[in-house]
Parts: structure tokens; C-alpha cells; sequence
């Protein structure tokens, strides 16, 4: 009891010190009929809650209920819309449009081919080009994605992993044509390539390569970018390819746990590298377990980072974490009720302590959004932060039995699964550790990776909910039942193919134009420093000064370093 009412004061002095500072939202903080309500609700003074350290308070390990004493009366969260398609000069209209109405944030959206580090005018890119999302080929194109925006006013996230590296460098060199100042950038990369061995399927290179590639920009980052996340590791695809609450909560932390034993092999001071570390999880329609696995989630890391990884600063223990309405939860039936799966998945989102959040549209079982789509998807997070007063208080379900117990559960399932992963540790046939250690969790992700244990998972656990569906035990309104509508066909954004005639003429006329020699030279550093050990950032940005296209760069890269293959599964 006498620790809990100590950490309620130490919270009170944290609180009443940022209002002093002006850290405050200039705000309501009333309900609709004009009650007060209190910053944040605990057990009452003397009242003994056991296992309440488990709890807490905002602001405080183990940050169950937030990393800011201030919740979202500090700051509310960024709101962050996922969007690109045709060409970069179509996206940036429509990121004009995001930026005007209220959108705090950008989150760029890539094209099929761009994500797998080709170029547009490859014959394995015809009929994707700017159909899931927008096509870059070079800096130029990222000069036109962001004419009129300036990035170092900005936060923007790139949805990228397998050829992240080589297109944050392209970034960077945009950046440097508007005349930012590098230093000051601040956005994230998501740069997980274990979640696409895991779960999404995108890579280019073998693992060793790419975690390379990713020390190099850990380094690169701490060195040079203070602000800039270089990675956010992404359990939002692990999800959607059909794994559990716990399996995304825990496949996730451990790929984070591995990427901190990465920058910590790389002799790089863990309380200055892993507050570059940042999270991507998926908000399914269970509204309760979300809630819980958020909560969970910055418990968990909090514990590990500092039990296990020596983190000894709160930034370096804090989970910080976007997240995403679940894109599979979308029905092409009865579209309209969408918005509704969608509303209820954003506000466990809210009441979970999210950093930053895109809500998906109504439209996206068929088609990139529309205009009106998007704008209804922006709308619902507006309405949320506006409207409905869930801002006003923090972690406002903190201390339900109800949630406390899920949040419990999750965390125990986690565990299970983290040691589950540790007990498969061992350096893979393929993998050498002579240039940087790996370490346990690192080895047995890589085995599990390679002997197909995650993907066994994730399919069980697919075929469990795919079952239970179809048995009627689960209910998708629209689907399985209630299936009779009035729902009229929804008019969809549909690319059109000169978007991929016009892309491929820019860069052939691109190509002719620039100096061939340069690039040559650019190109043939980049392979003699790829055979090394040298960081490889430098000489990645100086290709892309030279303009050196995306599938210039991967391709020189392939040739060192091989592509990977998944081994055949029966």
C-alpha cells in the first residue's frame, strides 16, 4: 500500500510538472454534460490492490498504463494515413489533401514492384505498377512524392522492408534537395525484415545481408539522426497473415529483442539505439484482447529491456507504437459495415495507448481508397479524438478486472512462446557469425525461420479461426450471417495502366539523361564495399545522388550477395 500511494505522488509530481511547462493540451477536459474528470484513476488513497505494481501509474515502470505521465491530455496521437498509388505526382496530391484536412502525419504506401526493388519498366512489374500503392524509382520520384512538403516539418513512414535501406538513402537525398537539414528528420522506417521471413514474404537478400544492411542504419541513424526511427518492427502483417493475438505480441517482441541484440553486437549503447526502436501492430475487432495486448506489449519490453538488455533510461525501456485497423477483418460483402469494424478497432487503438494510428477504408477489400472513402476513414479518428472524450482521461480502463486479467493472459502466452523460440537457439546452416555475434533470441529466430516453424504456427492458427468460421462458431455479419442487404456496388479508385506507360517512360527518359558514368562509379563502390565490412549508408546515398534506380542498386547488391529462396514445405 505505502508504494502505491508513493507512485500515485510521484506520478502527481510528474503531471503537475508538465503542466507547469505548458505540456498540456489547451482542452475540455470535461464529459458532454460538463463533469470534470480526473487526468487519470487509480485505487483510492489507503485502499491495498495486490500485484498493483503490475499496473502502476502512467509515465512509470513498467508503463503498463503509458509511456507519458500525460496520456493524450499531453499530446493525442499522431494521426498517420497509409496512402499511395499511380505515380509520386498523384500521391502527393492526395497527400496535400491528407495534410489539409487534419492528417498529422504521412505513411507511404508502395507499389508491388517497388517492394521488391524493382524497377518499374522490369518485365516481372507489368500490370503492378502503382496498383497497391505508389511507384518509386529513383530520388527524383521521391521529389515529386514530396513537392511542396517539407520534411523536416513533417514525421513520414515508409512501409518498406526488404529494400528499405537503398530507399531511405534515396529519401535522404530528396531531403537534402529541399535543403532540410538532415539531422533534423524525424520519421520511421519499417525496416523488420524478420517479419517478412515470418509472415509477409518480401525479401531480397538472405538474412545475414539484410541484418547487415540494418546495423548499418542503426549506426547510421544514431550517429547522424537523432530523431529518425530507422526501425519499426511490424507485427501488423504477422496478423493479418492469421496469427493470434499472443503469437503477434510475442513473434513481434522477440524480432525486436533480436534487432537490440544486433545493435548491441554492433558495440552500440542500448540506451541510446533502442529509443530508435519503434512498433507497428495490427487492431483486429476483438476489442477487449487489443486493449490488453497493447498493454501487455509495453510491459513486456520494459521488463526484457531492462532485466535482460541493461537498458537503464525510461526512453530506452519504452515501447512506442503505431498502429493499423486490421485490413483482414474488412469484408467485400456489405462494405459499409466497414466503417464500424473500423471505428471499434480505432478506439481500442485509443484505449490502448497507441502513438500513432491510420484507420483503413471502407473500400480496401477491392480497391486502393477512394477520395471519399479515405476521407470517412481520416473522419473516424477525428470523431474519436473530438467527440467522444476518451482523450480526456489516461488508460481509462486501467484496473477492470477484466482487462487486467487479458492483459495478464496475453503476457503469460508470450512468455511461453518467447522461451519456446530461445529453446530452438543455434546458428542456421547458412548463417555465420564471424563479422557480429548473434544472439540467442536472434539464433532461434533464424532457426525458426528456416525450419518453418512460424509459418506452421500462423497456419494453424489460421485454420483454427478459418474452421470456426465455417462451423458458424464465429460471426462475420455479412458473411456467415445477416447476409441480406440493399448495399448498392461501390464505385472504386481504379489505376490506370498509362500510370505504368508513364512511369516507365520518366525513367528511360530519366536514364538518358543523367550521367551513366557516375552511376557506374557509384554502383561499382557500393558492390567492392558489399564484399567488406565497411557501413554501407555513404556509399547507398552517393548511388542515389547519381540517380542509380532502386532495381540498379538491389540488383548490385543481388549480385554479391545472392537472393534468398524459401526452402520447399510439404
Amino acid at each position: 500500500m505505502a508504494d502505491q500511494d508513493a507512485g500515485r505522488e510521484r506520478w502527481r509530481r510528474r503531471y503537475a510538472q508538465a503542466q507547469q511547462a505548458g505540456r498540456l493540451r489547451d482542452a475540455d477536459f470535461t464529459t458532454l454534460s460538463g463533469v470534470d474528470v480526473e487526468p487519470v484513476y487509480g485505487p483510492r488513497e489507503g485502499d491495498s490492490v495486490a500485484d498493483f505494481e503490475r499496473i502502476g501509474w502512467p509515465g512509470e515502470y513498467p508503463f503498463t498504463r503509458g509511456v507519458h505521465s500525460t496520456g493524450y491530455r499531453g499530446r493525442t496521437w499522431t494521426i498517420r494515413q497509409f496512402a499511395g498509388f499511380g505515380h509520386a505526382r498523384q500521391t502527393n496530391e492526395r497527400y496535400h489533401q491528407i495534410l489539409r484536412n487534419g492528417g498529422g502525419g504521412l505513411s507511404v504506401a508502395f507499389d508491388m514492384p517497388t517492394l521488391m526493388g524493382r524497377d518499374s519498366d522490369d518485365p516481372r512489374s507489368l500490370g503492378e505498377v502503382g496498383h497497391c500503392g505508389v511507384a518509386i524509382d529513383s530520388a527524383a520520384d521521391l521529389d515529386v512524392l514530396f513537392a511542396d512538403i517539407p520534411l523536416d516539418q513533417v514525421t513520414t513512414s515508409m512501409t518498406i522492408s526488404g529494400p528499405a535501406v537503398p530507399m531511405f538513402c534515396m529519401y535522404l537525398v530528396s531531403a537534402e534537395r529541399q535543403g532540410a537539414d538532415i539531422s533534423r528528420l524525424n520519421g520511421t522506417l519499417q525496416t523488420d525484415i524478420f517479419k517478412e521471413y515470418i509472415a509477409q514474404k518480401e525479401w531480397l537478400f538472405p538474412p545475414e545481408p539484410h541484418l547487415r544492411l540494418i546495423g548499418d542504419l542503426m549506426q547510421y541513424c544514431t550517429d547522424n539522426m537523432p530523431a529518425y526511427k530507422p526501425m519499426s518492427i511490424s507485427g501488423y502483417h504477422i496478423r493479418e497473415a492469421g496469427a493470434t493475438a499472443a503469437q503477434e505480441l510475442a513473434f513481434t517482441l522477440a524480432d525486436g529483442f533480436g534487432y537490440v541484440e544486433l545493435g548491441r553486437s554492433r558495440g552500440l549503447d542500448v540506451d541510446r539505439f533502442a529509443p530508435g526502436l519503434t512498433f507497428f501492430f495490427d487492431a483486429h475487432i476483438d476489442f477487449f484482447e487489443e486493449i490488453a495486448k497493447f498493454r501487455a506489449a509495453r510491459r513486456i519490453w520494459a521488463r526484457w529491456m531492462r532485466d535482460v538488455y541493461g537498458a537503464t533510461t525510461d526512453k530506452a525501456q519504452w515501447l512506442r507504437f503505431h498502429t493499423q485497423t486490421a485490413g483482414v477483418s474488412l469484408t467485400a460483402q456489405q462494405p459499409y459495415n466497414n466503417v464500424v469494424r473500423t471505428t471499434i478497432e480505432a478506439l481500442a487503438g485509443v484505449l490502448g495507448g497507441t502513438n500513432s494510428m491510420h484507420t483503413n477504408s471502407l473500400d480496401e477489400t477491392l480497391a486502393l481508397p477512394s477520395q471519399r472513402a479515405a476521407e470517412i476513414a481520416l473522419r473516424t479518428q477525428q470523431v474519436i479524438m473530438e467527440e467522444s472524450g476518451v482523450a480526456n482521461v489516461i488508460d481509462p480502463l486501467g484496473g477492470s478486472w477484466y482487462v487486467e486479467a487479458l492483459t495478464d493472459q496475453i503476457e503469460a502466452d508470450a512468455e511461453r512462446i518467447f522461451a519456446r523460440i530461445k529453446d530452438m537457439a543455434a546458428v542456421p546452416s547458412g548463417v555465420t557469425s564471424d563479422r557480429h555475434p548473434i544472439g540467442e533470441m536472434t539464433s532461434g529466430i533464424l532457426r525458426g525461420i528456416e525450419d518453418g516453424w512460424f509459418t506452421g504456427e500462423i497456419a494453424d492458427a489460421a485454420f483454427a479461426y478459418q474452421r470456426a468460421l465455417e462451423k458458424g462458431d464465429k460471426k462475420i455479419v455479412g458473411v456467415n450471417t445477416l447476409t441480406e442487404s440493399v448495399t448498392d456496388e461501390l464505385e472504386i479508385l481504379r489505376v490506370s495502366h498509362e500510370v505504368e506507360l508513364q512511369q516507365s517512360r520518366a525513367l528511360a527518359q530519366r536514364r538518358s539523361q543523367r550521367d551513366q558514368g557516375a552511376v557506374d562509379r557509384a554502383l561499382a563502390v557500393l558492390v567492392e564495399q558489399a564484399a567488406g565490412t565497411d557501413n554501407l549508408i555513404q556509399p547507398m546515398i552517393d548511388a542515389a545522388r547519381a540517380e542509380a534506380t532502386l532495381g540498379e542498386i538491389c540488383g548490385a547488391l543481388k549480385a554479391q550477395w545472392g537472393e534468398y529462396r524459401e526452402p520447399a514445405r510439404f
